[in-house]
């Protein structure tokens, strides 16, 4: 792993993932360019969400089957003709279906987790999954920002086609960079589909992770599926560039990644994941006041969605390595299992806090945001205590 790779292997996660997020900063957009209701155009963010998570659950596994190099730089491709086909979307069903296909193939960041996780020393491995998490929390964000502008400014349609054009970029990027690999197993591909299952059957500490993140995550796509239906609604009356600069703010949650990996790496998982539970339980309280609009709802906005992304992020490193450390040769097998749940849980948390806006406004949000953030919370109390009482 030199440092020109790890770099690399960060900017193609952050290329990656960002492709699920900048649909977040166009549901106005997409709603006034199809002629469809805001709820509706939501449903875009659903769509990558959903088929992320088929794309986790189908095809992450692939990376103890098939060598990285060919299987990234296909993907890669993949999602570039999905974003294509999205962009020239005459209406509102080819786009969603594009969304899906888009999200199945944009899955090179959870494949490249476990390669990552495999060329360092196991004392290394929580900052090296904090660089990658780095990598894809900036694509995030910054994908975010750039397509609300690029949306703003051009039309709904130019954020997708300039994604397509970079996922292509990335494919020729990878494809002469990366080393030639062996893979680690020989498994069948129907065999290698089901054994995340039994892994899950088998693992507690794979289920803890996997039910940590997916109800955390959940309460982060709440916030970040309707805070656009917020921003461009009658209390602020912004326009979709305000969600990306919203979102622009929280780039300090990738310096934050790094840390929470050097304290996993020294005092475990379990404190990092306390600590990240209260602060969404917290961040909640804090997004309420943003209900009231004006200056002081928008400083509210910014200090929750930061508290927000920030404590979600170093969750996901405490979470991943503690299911990394579950076994060396294994690893994207456990990673689908982890990430499915994840996304499961992000989808439904998207959807539920769009339902929880149209019907209740902003404060139904984040009672959603609080409620599963709690959920969470309850379980690694009840969880932790036998132990203490035992010890």
């Amino acid at each position: 792993m030199t440092r020109g790779m790890t770099w690399l292997l960060a900017v193609a996660c952050g290329v990656a993932v960002g492709n699920v997020y900048f649909p977040q900063a166009l549901t106005p957009l997409v709603a006034d360019g199809l002629g469809i209701p805001a709820g509706s155009a939501a449903l875009v963010v659903t769509a990558a969400q959903i088929g992320y998570a088929c794309g986790i659950f189908l095809l992450v596994p692939l990376g103890d089957r098939v060598p990285y190099r060919p299987l990234t730089a296909a993907l890669f491709t993949a999602t570039g003709l999905g974003l294509a086909v999205a962009g020239f979307a005459p209406s509102f069903g080819p786009l969603f279906a594009a969304g899906v296909a888009v999200g199945v193939a944009t899955v090179i960041a959870p494949i490249i987790g476990p390669m990552v996780a495999g060329m360092v020393s196991p004392q290394n491995r929580g900052v090296a999954s904090g660089t990658m998490l780095a990598g894809s929390i900036g694509g995030m964000l910054l994908a975010r920002t750039a397509g609300g502008v690029l949306g703003e400014w051009l039309d709904w349609r130019a954020p997708y086609l300039v994604a397509s054009g970079l996922a292509f970029v990335m494919a020729v990027a990878l494809w002469r960079a990366l080393p030639a690999t062996e893979p680690h197993t020989r498994q069948p591909y129907p065999s290698l589909l089901l054994e995340p299952l039994r892994l899950l059957r088998d693992e507690p500490e794979l289920r803890r992770s996997c039910g940590y993140q997916a109800m955390v995550f959940g309460a982060f796509s709440a916030v970040w599926g309707s805070v656009a239906l917020l921003l461009t609604g009658p209390r602020y009356g912004y326009g979709a560039q305000a969600v990306g600069l919203l979102a622009l703010v929280n780039l300090v949650t990738m310096a934050a990644t790094p840390v929470a990996g050097r304290i996993v790496d020294r005092r475990g998982s379990d404190p990092v994941n306390l600590v990240c539970m209260l602060a969404v339980t917290g961040s909640a309280g804090v997004l309420a006041f943003g209900g009231a609009g004006g200056v002081a709802g928008l400083v509210a906005l910014v200090l929750g969605t930061l508290v927000l992304d920030v404590a979600m992020q170093c969750g996901s490193v405490a979470n991943s390595t503690r299911m990394y450390d579950l076994s060396d040769t294994h690893r994207g097998r456990l990673n689908t299992a982890y990430m499915t749940c994840a996304y499961i849980g992000g989808a439904v948390g998207s959807w539920l806090g769009v339902q929880a806006f149209v019907r209740f406004g902003w404060y139904g949000v984040c009672g959603l945001v609080a409620l599963m953030a709690t959920i969470a919370l309850v379980g690694h109390v009840v969880r932790k205590a036998p132990l203490t009482t035992s010890g």
